[in-house]
């Protein structure tokens, strides 16, 4: 990078800054802009960007020290070279504790200027480099969470009948994750729900939660066109088949399904390795008991599992959630846990809104900022 490096002279000597001019041109940079002092100089950097700064260090209004102050924390902030004689030896300290790269002696000896000049402009370039594939990696990374999102139903009120109503929410992390919620009717009176979480992070979670969420739905309409209504139990040993055929990455997935008729209150449900549901009503909450055990998916093929009944009564809710609730931490590293969800709920109001809402609001207060580890999903079947 030598002539197209866009380069700021800030000193207050105009005889340096054109004896800085001469060598830069010598050196093949080309003609710097230039400022007369430190004022000047930030309102250049305010107004364009440059790959290098040559900062004197002594200079009325606004010496260099000032400056990098004035520049400390601003991630546009070009490298600083500080331009200082050798009787200033504690001014250039300062100067590279407040973030400049290098200093440069006022002989402007042409080598010396060179070799600095070089080394900053490409410690700069690889900076920008860095900066220009992390910004493409967010993007990447936005995109797939945007792609596992679409991967849900986004308004699971629209399946709302007679007595049911629906509430679902699913906050991935920055990172790519391998939650998911499923709802989906089956028929005019049958709805298959359930949340699933794919162990790890990055793609192959996402891939996984894509390729699960693919064989249970494939299964369940398989079922329904036959006429009949399909076995949660079934539908998580046939998705478990397929993952642990081909299963490299050794990822698995836990999992609470269920089938639920909408007009009876009345259904089936199996866990594959996942936390059993809630059930809220009139301000008490407790936990389902009862459901078999049965293994996470994709760990071996072959395994069986199985589903009990249950019978939602009026006025109940049932809550599924995955461990990116309970396991949420606090910045001092403590988990957000079951105790705490279960008294939101039941502080809440007795809609499926209310409820999901309740224990988001809880949650954000008890993370208090901390950054998000893991994917966040709420599920809410209330039965009136």
């Amino acid at each position: 990078m030598t002539d197209n490096a866009a380069i700021l002279v800030i000193d207050d000597s105009a005889f340096n800054r054109l004896l800085l001019k001469r060598r830069l041109d010598e050196l093949g940079y080309g003609e710097p802009a230039m400022a007369e002092n430190g004022v000047a100089g930030l309102a250049a950097i305010d107004a364009r960007r440059f790959d290098a700064v040559l900062l004197d260090l002594e200079m009325p209004e606004l010496d260099g020290i000032g400056v990098l102050e004035a520049l400390r924390g601003r991630p546009d902030a070009p490298p600083v070279i500080v331009i200082s004689a050798h009787t200033e030896m504690s001014g250039v300290i300062r100067c590279i504790e407040l973030g400049a790269e290098d200093y440069l002696p006022k002989s402007f000896d042409p080598p010396l200027l060179k070799a600095r000049l070089s080394a900053v402009l490409e410690k700069k370039r690889l900076r920008d480099l860095a900066a220009e594939r992390l910004a493409a990696l967010e993007a990447e990374l936005d995109s797939a969470r945007r792609a596992q999102l679409s991967l849900v139903p986004r308004h699971v009120a629209s399946m709302n009948r007679g007595q049911v109503k629906l509430a679902a929410h699913m906050e991935p992390a920055r990172q790519v994750g391998g939650d998911l919620y499923e709802c989906m009717m089956l028929d005019g009176r049958h709805l298959l729900f359930g949340v699933a979480d794919v162990s790890g992070k990055g793609a192959p979670a996402g891939l996984t939660m894509a390729r699960t969420v693919g064989l249970v739905r494939a299964a369940a309409r398989i079922a329904a066109a036959r006429g009949e209504v399909p076995d949660p139990a079934m539908l998580l040993a046939a998705a478990n088949d397929d993952l642990s055929a081909d299963n490299p990455e050794m990822t698995f997935v836990t999992a609470c399904l269920g089938v639920l008729d909408m007009e009876t209150g009345a259904g089936s449900i199996a866990l594959a390795g996942h936390d059993p549901p809630a059930i809220v009503a009139g301000g008490a909450v407790r936990m389902m008991t009862g459901l078999p055990v049965n293994p996470a998916l994709g760990v071996m093929e072959g395994l069986p599992y199985a589903a009990v009944p249950f019978q939602l009564a009026p006025g109940e809710a049932m809550v599924l959630f995955t461990d990116g609730v309970t396991e949420a931490d606090d910045p001092d590293g403590e988990f957000y846990g079951r105790a705490r969800m279960d008294t939101a709920l039941a502080a809440a109001a007795q809609t499926p809104d209310a409820l999901m809402l309740a224990v988001l609001r809880d949650l954000e207060g008890f993370v208090r900022g901390a950054p998000q580890a893991d994917d966040i999903t709420l599920m809410v079947i209330g039965f009136s």
